[in-house]
């Protein structure tokens, strides 16, 4: 029998995603050979996990009010991409082909698990396209809004999808100066497939070939 405290730790590690047991107890014995500086480094690793929080702006995760996308200045603000967690929005940087912010919707219209748009983060998206185009129309500027709906390619992300083109053409939208122009990625992504493990340069074609 293990001590109870590897036993303990293997328990806890079994809980993680794709983490099984056999694989909990490798992890287990790794981090049991090593330092105990190398241990505290990991202990204040979790530890500083509890700092991070949700941007009040994208949703995005942050140590501050706003994430750093949001702050930077150089970004182009009249691009606003619509994704369904913060995990996807790593990629999209990667390929270096988009440099607007982002909006994190926190899931997609799901009714059979039982999520409904008003789960979702998407009156919140309304109130930013709002504000930005009466900031638009007081500053004179002739700047079309693009929001890019870069959701996961499977039935969910896809009804989402067009539900926000429904909403985002709707009564509200309609008759002012400054227009809204909505896209999606370029059809080169497999169906049922996740912006997340979707390779760089498939996903760059995919945002460069937006329409």
């Amino acid at each position: 029998m293990l001590p109870k405290s590897l036993q303990n730790l293997i328990e806890e590690l079994s809980k993680l995603p794709d983490i099984g047991p056999r694989a909990a107890t490798r992890l287990a014995f790794y981090l049991l050979n090593q330092k105990n500086e190398e241990i505290q480094k990991l202990i204040n690793a979790f530890i500083n996990l509890k700092k991070i929080k949700f941007c009040s702006q994208c949703f995005n995760f942050s140590e501050d009010e706003l994430c750093d996308i949001c702050k930077d200045q150089k970004r182009d603000k009249s691009k606003i991409c619509v994704v369904e967690t913060a995990l996807d929005i790593i990629p999209i940087e990667k390929t270096r082909a988009y440099n607007g912010l982002y909006h994190v919707l926190g899931g997609v219209i799901s009714p059979s698990n039982g999520i409904g748009p008003d789960k979702l983060k998407i009156r919140e998206l309304i109130e930013r396209i709002k504000k930005l185009k009466t900031s638009n129309l007081e500053h004179q500027t002739s700047n079309i809004i693009e929001i890019i709906l870069a959701l996961n390619p499977t039935t969910e992300g896809d009804t989402t999808t067009l539900y926000l083109e429904r909403l985002l053409t709707g009564p509200d939208f309609r008759g002012e100066k400054i227009g809204i122009k909505i896209t999606r990625l370029a059809r080169g992504l497999s169906k049922g497939s996740s912006l997340e493990y979707i390779d760089e340069d498939t996903l760059k074609n995919a945002m460069l070939g937006r329409r």
